[in-house]
């Protein structure tokens, strides 16, 4: 497995492409990143969300019809890809599949195992593609995502925590900013952002 990464907009949120066996999944295209990911593919399947913040999904619908491949969204997110509350000029974005909450999809071939963290917003996801996993905006590299943004819930965070805790397995974390880290790194961590909160 290949993974490209390339922080866009002023949030420098990470906008991935992840090749497997040839073909490509666009995780998270924010903004102006289209111009980035057509550059980057050569078979591009689908685009991935881990959430529905405009700053990961700004050009969810661009990149979409330029490339005629489906997007993933999870489902308790759908509502914020046409109606940000951040950002009222978001350009809207219409899935093609609202993931259920811990579903596991085919695409193309590739298992994309999603699991639901809310707390950040509702529908906070991590996305897990054969090592690794993109968490988003649930798990950074030392810190978690903020809750107090309309619709986050300090209660589901903790929660989210308390599970992303019971992991029974390490791979490498891949955050909606900055750098990447592990499972097993940030689980040492999850306690003192469970008392924090």
């Amino acid at each position: 497995m290949q993974i490209k990464r390339q922080p866009m907009g002023p949030y420098q949120t990470n906008c991935y492409i992840i090749t497997v066996d040839g073909k490509d999944i666009i995780i998270d295209p924010g903004v102006d990143a289209t111009k980035w990911v057509l550059e980057n593919v050569t078979d591009p399947v689908a685009i991935v969300n881990t959430h529905g913040h405009f700053d990961h999904v700004w050009s969810n619908q661009e990149v979409k019809e330029k490339l005629d491949i489906l997007l993933y969204t999870p489902k308790d997110d759908v509502f914020l890809l046409q109606n940000s509350t951040f950002m009222p000029d978001l350009p809207p974005s219409y899935p093609d599949f609202e993931v259920e909450r811990d579903a596991t999809v085919e695409i193309a071939g590739i298992s994309v195992r999603f699991r639901h963290f809310p707390g950040h917003c509702p529908g906070c996801s991590t996305v897990e593609i054969a090592d690794a996993m993109f968490s988003g905006d649930f798990i950074f590299e030392q810190s978690i995502g903020r809750v107090d943004f309309p619709y986050s819930s300090p209660k589901d965070m903790k929660d989210s925590l308390e599970r992303f805790k019971k992991i029974e397995y390490d791979k490498a974390v891949y955050p909606g900013h900055g750098n990447p880290t592990t499972i097993a790194r940030e689980q040492k961590n999850a306690d003192y952002w469970i008392r924090s909160i």
